[in-house]
This record gives structure tokens, sequence and C-alpha cells, in this order.
């Protein structure tokens, strides 16, 4: 499903290619959480990974600004 993404292999993507992952994670996660509502999920975990993933992208772009 959704792999754990580690800071050392995102610190070299530029402001561009982190936005667009940053954008088809929460389209993935929306879709998610609608199929969770709806009919329920085997790996709920996923959720969790997911966020996780967006939050490191987003610290990692901005570490870049400074």
């Amino acid at each position: 499903m959704s792999e754990v993404l580690k800071y050392e292999d995102i610190k070299d993507w530029d402001a561009a290619t982190i936005d667009s992952k940053v954008s088809e994670l929460r389209k993935n996660l929306f879709s998610l959480n609608m199929k969770k509502t709806t009919v329920g999920l085997d790996t709920p975990h996923v959720l969790k990974v997911i966020k996780k993933n967006i939050a490191r992208l987003l610290t990692a772009k901005s570490m870049k600004v400074k």
C-alpha cells in the first residue's frame, strides 16, 4: 500500500516534487477516509502512515526554505 518515507530519501527533492507528492497523498487520504466511512478498511493503519508521510514531506520542504 503506502510505504513509510524516510527523511534521508526526501531531503534532496525539490519543492515542486514535494508539492506533487503531498497532493497525491492528500487525495489518497481523502479516498481512504471515504472508504473507511462507507465500507470499512482492511488495513486502517495506512491512514496513520499517510498522515505521517505528509508531515515528513512538509517538514522537509520547510527545512529547505531556511
